[in-house]
């Protein structure tokens, strides 16, 4: 039997408390570091990019909708916890200077390589709640910028007749379609009847899928009107009038909010623009009427709306149909081969 005696017991706390103050201070790596793609209940997608920021924990979400948003808080609640909450500022109606606060927490669970998540929180309105699963996957880091130079191209494929919606179907099928083929146009007019339901109009997408390509098309956006092109069902190139407008990553050409254009270069509304994009090895090269507005710039994610979530899997071009009344034509694409 050991006997401490007074001094060695003494020497034996201090080793014992210095050993444990050590291991609290040990810099514990977080496992939800980096950036996912989610899977959200429903058949929606989302993105979570969680990072430090001047050595606080930080991070930016996309979910669902809309755009990248920084998160209000994020935090680690246990080792294998993370919640983030995001806050939107709502104008009540028909009060003076009057807002809300709309509050939404993620949490999420590390599952061995996947994130667990549920979404919780008010609905638009006010009126009831809104909860949602996902499921979360690790984005690997993206590599450096292709060669685009190199590039080979297969044959090229026309995605529009001019004559009728072969080769497209809407997204989902209880979605009416607002798209027509007229005078070798592709035109959305996504009527509403006054004083009735309001009619849900639904994206057009290509049945064909693809993985690298380059997409050319034309398209005539009407005074106030917006759309939006969609790479593989993912990332949302901005098509919108905003001639005249400073730079901005929602304006015509952009990869809606998460690259802005460089230079400006539309057109005044209901002219033809046309809009040349290449998409390889997840970064995209944009021009606009000629222009080079975005060159070889990384994706580092889905955008609001995609319908996929695996960055390496292929998938069609679709084009909103729920927004405003544009036309396209001459849409042409070039898998890169």
């Amino acid at each position: 039997m050991i006997r401490l005696t007074t001094i060695s017991f003494s020497i034996f706390m201090t080793f014992l408390c210095t050993t444990i103050h050590a291991n609290s201070n040990a810099k514990v790596e977080n496992p939800f570091l980096g950036m996912w793609t989610l899977d959200v209940e429903g058949g929606n997608v989302g993105w979570l990019h969680v990072h430090e920021d001047n050595g606080y924990l930080d991070a930016s979400v996309m979910w669902v909708g809309g755009s990248v948003l920084p998160a209000g808080h994020v935090y680690l609640a246990d080792d294998n916890t993370l919640v983030v909450t995001r806050v939107y500022e709502k104008e009540l109606p028909d009060t003076k200077d009057r807002k809300h606060y709309l509050s939404y927490t993620l949490r999420f669970t590390m599952v061995k390589e996947e994130i667990i998540g549920h979404y919780q929180g008010p609905i638009w309105d006010g009126q009831g709640e809104v909860s949602q699963a996902c499921i979360g996957k690790r984005l690997p880091p993206i590599g450096p910028a292709p060669d685009i130079s190199q590039i080979k191209y297969g044959k090229e494929i026309k995605l529009f007749n001019g004559q009728d919606l072969t080769g497209w179907s809407i997204i989902y099928s209880g979605h009416e379609n607002g798209f027509k083929a007229v005078d070798g146009e592709l035109r959305n007019m996504p009527d509403q009847v006054e004083g009735e339901d309001h009619i849900y109009y639904g994206n057009l997408r290509t049945d064909q899928e693809f993985e690298d390509f380059n997409l050319r098309l034309e398209v005539k956006v009407p005074e106030g009107d917006n759309s939006g092109i969609y790479l593989k069902g993912m990332y949302e190139v901005q098509v919108y009038d905003s001639y005249g407008k400073e730079l901005d990553s929602h304006h015509m050409g952009a990869l809606y909010s998460r690259i802005t254009p460089t230079v400006s270069a539309e057109r005044p509304a209901n002219t033809w623009q046309t809009v040349d994009i290449t998409l390889l090895d997840r970064h995209v090269t944009i021009k606009l009427n000629g222009q080079t507005i975005i060159n070889n710039q990384p994706v580092l994610g889905p955008t609001g709306g995609a319908i996929i979530s695996d960055v390496f899997a292929p998938g069609p071009i679709y084009l909103q149909g729920d927004h405003g009344y544009v036309a396209y034509r001459n849409i042409v694409i070039k898998p890169i081969i």
